[in-house]
Order: C-alpha cells, then structure tokens, then sequence
C-alpha cells in the first residue's frame, strides 16, 4: 500500500509539472511580468498579493533605446542595464526598441537593402528582433529579445533556442525576417532611427520622454534604474526606487 502511494503521489507531481510546462513557458522571474502570463502560470493570486502592490498614479516614464543587435555595447546595455531596470521598475515604465542602429539602408525595387556595422548577421538580428515586435505583446517579446541579447550564438540560433523559453513564435518571426513584410518592418525601424532629432551619433542611443543629451545618456548608461525613479513624477513609486530618495533631514524641527 505503501509503495502504491508513493508511485500515486510520482505520477500525480509529473503530471501538474507536465501541465504546468505545456501552458507556462517562462521562468518564474517572469510570472508575475504580466497578467497574461500570470494567468497561464497560475499564480495570479500570489502576484496580486505580493507584486501587483505599485499602481501608477503619475505619466510613465517614456523610455526609448536605439540599437543593433550585434554592437557589443548594446549588448552590454541591454543586459547590465535595461533589462534589471525593466524587471525593477517596468511599472512606471513605457518602454520601446527601435533595432537598426548605424545601419543603413537602400532603396532595390519594391524593397530594401540594408547595410549593418557588425555584418549581415547583424541585419538578420535586427529583423528579427522587428518581427519578434510586430507579433509579441509588450511585455512578451522583451524577455525573448533579452535572451538573444545576452546570447554568442548567432541570430537565428540564438532564436531558435530562446524563443521555447519564452513562449515566441519562432517560425512565424523566422518566416517574418525573411519575407518582404519583415523587410518593410525594419524601413520603419530605419525611419524611426533617421527622424530623431539631434540625429544619433552612436548606439546605444537613448531618449527619455523624447529628450536625448549626453547627461540622460551617461547617467542611463551608470544606473537606468536609478534615472527611471528619479524622472518619474507618481507619489508611489516601485519599492526598487526606496534605495534613491533623500533621507528625510536631521534636523530638530520645533
């Protein structure tokens, strides 16, 4: 009888992990991202009780990062700094990538040819990571374009191998990069790039609420978080940002 229900309790604890694993395909620092995915992982009630606490009561913070998909310092960018600030502070954030960089492109006919720094390994990042845009819902597609980020394989790969982590449709953003409509999708990256005003000099490039100066750009490039909390203009703010404020004055007031 023993045995029996050991082998019961065995196959009971694979089947919710099999269960669990066929409708939630993110990892646990990502549960409580959204409430899409809390719903699939089945812990929207944990996530109300314990992270769901901060509500916006101020304008988010517009935040902007223009890169390419293989400059290191992007990289470097999206890794050390973006990504850490998103999971602490995403809440008062409105974030958006623009992946095209110092690339440039060509008018061929009914389409584009496009020329990028770090090779065409490169343009096949970018367009990938515009499709993966197009067909994932914010906050969805960060995690999967992070992941390609932060990986040394090459592009395709890369999302080969990221996008079951993270519930992408990879054949779909694969079949989008290698189609007229991903290549009409990255002109409008190429015309998000080449509208901004001063035009970028580098990348990564940032704007913040529409504003770039070298200020706004070494300070996101020291502490991205530390910006996003001071900028914010809300009374309540993500518990990330308590670290930042000013300690109230010593002082004896009478």
């Amino acid at each position: 009888m023993k045995l029996l229900s050991v082998t019961v309790t065995v196959i009971l604890v694979n089947f919710i992990s099999t269960s669990l694993s066929i409708s939630c395909n993110f990892p646990p620092d990502l549960w409580c991202s959204s409430k899409e995915i809390a719903e699939l992982c089945k812990v929207t009630e944990q996530c109300a009780a314990n992270s769901w606490d901060v509500k916006s009561d101020g304008p988010l913070v517009n935040f902007t990062l223009y890169y390419e998909s293989l400059c290191p310092d992007c990289k470097r960018f999206f890794v050390e700094q973006l990504y850490p600030a998103y999971q602490a502070v995403g809440k008062i954030m409105n974030l958006t990538i623009v992946p095209y960089g110092n690339a440039e492109e060509t008018k061929d006919g009914d389409l584009w040819k496009y020329n990028c720094q770090h090779g065409p390994n490169e343009c096949v990042g970018n367009l990938i990571d515009t499709c993966a845009i197009y067909y994932m819902m914010q906050p969805e597609y960060f995690p999967f374009i992070h992941c390609m980020e932060k990986s040394s394989l090459d592009p395709i790969t890369a999302a080969k191998k990221c996008g079951p982590i993270f519930g992408a449709p990879v054949d779909r953003i694969l079949e989008c990069a290698n189609s007229s409509f991903g290549n009409r999708l990255e002109h409008e990256m190429a015309v998000k790039t080449d509208a901004l005003q001063p035009q970028h000099q580098y990348v990564p490039w940032v704007t913040l609420n529409g504003v770039h100066t070298e200020r706004l750009e070494k300070e996101a490039e020291a502490d991205l978080t530390k910006l996003i909390c001071k900028t914010y203009q809300g009374s309540v703010k993500p518990a990330a940002c308590k670290k930042f404020e000013k300690p109230d004055s010593k002082r004896c007031h009478k």
